[in-house]
């Protein structure tokens, strides 16, 4: 089928009432298999719908004990555990609003995110709790018996399509992360498990990265009755293991972005040749695709590689899609349903081949979000109007697929991770040699981006190796293990405007200038 006869064949389809755990988990026979769990150490399971239903309506009705009520707030935050799926299912079950936490967050940020969403309990695991010191909610341990013990009965809460169910938190490049708050009507509108992975009951889905960044690359395949493969390393990247693990499992569809590949790529070049695959289609998201990444992932696999693009706010937005033409190095065209436009600083389309910002016609859709959580005037601005901006370049061809060109602000990507420069800079400047930072993304052949920070030392500190080392490891420890500064160079005075805010964009002009790094 074309893409023009995809675009014409879409309607969307909302039922008013409509809960999200509901018609991910309750559509699927208890005997199908929902899950396979594997790690390092040689331990393989597979997970049936019937236990995730019961968990799940377990966690619900601990929940409810402790007097979680539709609209409450509650925070999961844990790995890709067997359970965590039902963890998840467990609080929407309940009405109330899922906040996503992520371990690769140090302590201050996910406090952060806990306060700021009024989260009222936090289920996590006994590993995980020394981080959440002085939480005054309740602390749920997700291995607690207790939950384990109770009948798996829970009558399922009956909410709205618009009711909020999600908040995930962004990084822009001022100010604190903001929450997204998504309605349950969200899955419904990530056609992408649709269009570009052609999801199959029967398919075996693998997908990159950690699910509190991103719910739809786990709750859209689970929806669709394909079954998830999730294989945890000993620490960091494995790559022989999970390509043997894709191999021996039968994965047939997985999502990927760029760093992966790339890091794939280098560690085991010949991937494809050593490790046999049902792959049928593979996507990537996040970053651009390079050419070269295309033609090795090609010549590997001899599978297609299918670019999508979209952002935390709103995604997807435009994608590539099975048996129709791709364009190596494009990231396709607008997804059916998907009221795409490049407009100009006034809101008007470019002209064909004219750069333009990536705009989506707001409400047009069933993903698109409430707002922001309690910021009703950042709500207004980035939502309210009649186009949802996301700070994206592009242009478009004579055949109508967008080419990606860059942000039009400061938000750095990295290894597929948006990090927020403000947030950076917040955390160097809690070190008492850190007068001030200014943070910026340089290109960086494995990542996508780095993270660099330029750095103005507090009198009586020199800056040098051994301080940029030590300030290296003090973001480690305090902001996060991937979005520290991996360049530093120290400065006297950093760039400022004249209302005194840091001028990024003098940082990267500085960075292009040889010997910079």
């Amino acid at each position: 089928m074309g893409y023009d006869e995809l675009r014409a064949g879409h309607d969307w389809e909302v039922p008013e009432r409509y809960n999200m755990a509901a018609d991910v988990a309750d559509r699927h026979d208890r005997a199908a298999t929902a899950l396979i769990f594997e790690d390092h150490l040689g331990t393989h399971r597979e997970i049936a719908w019937g236990e995730v239903q019961d968990r799940s309506r377990q966690v619900a009705a601990h929940l409810r004990d402790l007097g979680v009520r539709p609209g409450d707030r509650v925070a999961v935050l844990l790995p890709q555990r067997p359970d965590t799926p039902a963890a998840y299912l467990g609080v929407l079950r309940t009405g109330a609003i899922l906040v996503t936490m992520s371990l690769l967050w140090a302590d201050e940020p996910i406090r952060y995110r806990l306060a700021d969403s009024g989260a009222t309990v936090l289920v996590t695991e006994s590993e995980a709790r020394g981080r959440v010191s002085g939480f005054a909610g309740h602390l749920v341990d997700v291995d607690d018996p207790a939950i384990a013990e109770r009948p798996p009965r829970f009558e399922t809460v009956d909410t709205a399509a618009d009711d909020p169910a999600l908040i995930f938190y962004t990084s822009g490049t001022t100010g604190k992360a903001k929450g997204i708050v998504h309605a349950h009507r969200t899955l419904l509108g990530h056609n992408e498990f649709r269009y570009c992975h052609d999801l199959r009951p029967g398919d075996v889905f693998y997908g990159a990265g950690d699910w509190a960044w991103s719910m739809a690359k786990l709750m859209g395949p689970l929806r669709a009755g394909a079954t998830q493969l999730v294989y945890r390393p000993a620490g960091g990247f494995d790559p022989e293991g999970l390509l043997d693990s894709l191999s021996r499992n039968g994965v047939t569809t997985a999502l990927v972005n760029p760093t992966f590949l790339r890091k794939l790529a280098a560690d085991v070049p010949d991937a494809g040749l050593r490790f046999p695959h049902k792959l049928r289609v593979v996507c990537s998201s996040n970053e651009p695709l390079s050419a070269d990444l295309i033609d090795w992932f090609a010549e590997q696999f001899g599978v297609p590689l299918l670019d999508y693009y979209g952002s935390t706010e709103s995604y997807p937005l435009v994608g590539n899609f099975p048996g129709v033409p791709v364009k190596p190095g494009s990231m396709g065209r607008p997804l059916p349903g998907w009221d795409v436009a490049l407009l100009d600083a006034h809101e008007q389309p470019v002209p064909q081949g004219e750069p333009g910002e990536i705009c989506l016609r707001a409400r047009s859709n069933p993903q698109y979000p409430l707002g922001y959580w309690n910021r009703p005037e950042d709500s207004a601005a980035v939502f309210g109007g009649g186009w949802y901006h996301t700070s994206d370049q592009a242009f478009a061809d004579e055949d109508g697929y967008f080419w990606f060109l860059g942000r039009t602000d400061d938000v750095i990507k990295t290894s597929g991770y948006r990090v927020s420069p403000f947030e950076v800079e917040h955390a160097l400047r809690a070190h008492p040699a850190v007068a001030d930072a200014g943070v910026v993304g340089v290109p960086d052949p494995v990542r996508g981006q780095a993270v660099k920070a330029w750095v103005q030392p507090a009198p009586g500190y020199d800056g040098g190796d051994a301080l940029a080392e030590e300030l290296r490891t003090f973001a480690k420890e305090t902001y996060s293990r991937f979005a520290y500064p991996r360049h530093i160079e120290f400065v006297n005075v950093l760039p400022r405007s004249a209302t005194g805010k840091i001028r990024r964009a003098d940082l990267r002009d500085r960075d292009r200038a040889p010997g910079s790094r």
